[in-house]
């Protein structure tokens, strides 16, 4: 009997060193795959540093091959910090202008890109408005560079406002009519309200964001169902 217990104890023994080693070598392996894919991350990391740098600095000029005729509109957003550095916006608005972008939404949090808009406009001299644009019928003007300035308020609260003129026009036209059926509001009824509240721009075709937050800081979600987003930091 004591026989019999002995073996069982070394038995059992012999299982827990065993699961302790597989334990030991799922925890290595996991290791090394980190220390691999963090690896590779940087060498990307260091890849696009270099290839940013030797386009900025003129020494690759493969963009200037691009057909910049698809990009009809091009949304940037940035940081409060970055959108404070005006000389560095409007040199960023200069070399899209140079490549043939010709419309451009300036989106900061804060609002900060409005209150710098006239010092924008200033230097860039064959730049308009986007609302002024849409005002005079301009919005197939080739000849200039269409800028548009939004932050946070042109998100939820444009939203709020475009949905509470919807419902005093409604409210307006079921007094008026004697009609007290629900309406309904399609997309292309709240796209009309947004443009009466002065949030209506189009949807661009890229995204640009600058900043270490991965994610588009409140830009209009309605404006990029189909935007394509890319993150540079």
């Amino acid at each position: 009997m004591d026989i019999k217990e002995e073996i069982q104890k070394a038995n059992r023994l012999i299982a827990q060193e065993l699961v302790q080693i597989g334990n030991f070598g799922l925890l290595l392996l996991w290791c090394i795959l980190h220390f691999l894919v963090s690896i590779w991350y940087f060498l990307l990391e260091i890849a696009h540093v270099v290839e940013s740098y030797i386009m900025s600095s003129g020494l690759m000029k493969n963009y200037k091959a691009l057909d910049f005729g698809k990009l009809r509109y091009l949304g940037i957003v940035v940081g409060s910090e970055e959108a404070s550095q005006t000389s560095k916006v409007i040199e960023l608005l200069q070399w899209l202008e140079a490549i043939g972008v010709k419309h451009v939404c300036l989106y900061d949090t804060e609002g900060v890109l409005k209150k710098s808009k006239e010092a924008i406009l200033e230097k860039m001299n064959n730049a308009i408005v986007f609302q002024e644009a849409v005002e005079n019928d301009k919005l197939l003007d080739q000849k200039h560079m269409m800028l548009e300035f939004a932050s946070f308020s042109d998100g939820k609260e444009a939203v709020a406002k475009a949905a509470n003129l919807l419902f005093v026009k409604s409210l307006t036209s079921k007094n008026s009519s004697g009609d007290q059926e629900d309406e309904i509001f399609t997309e292309p009824h709240m796209t009309e309200a947004l443009r009466a509240v002065g949030s209506g721009g189009p949807e661009p075709d890229l995204l640009l964001v600058y900043g270490p937050a991965r994610c588009h800081q409140g830009y209009p979600a309605w404006r990029i169902p189909y935007t394509e987003i890319v993150e540079l930091w």
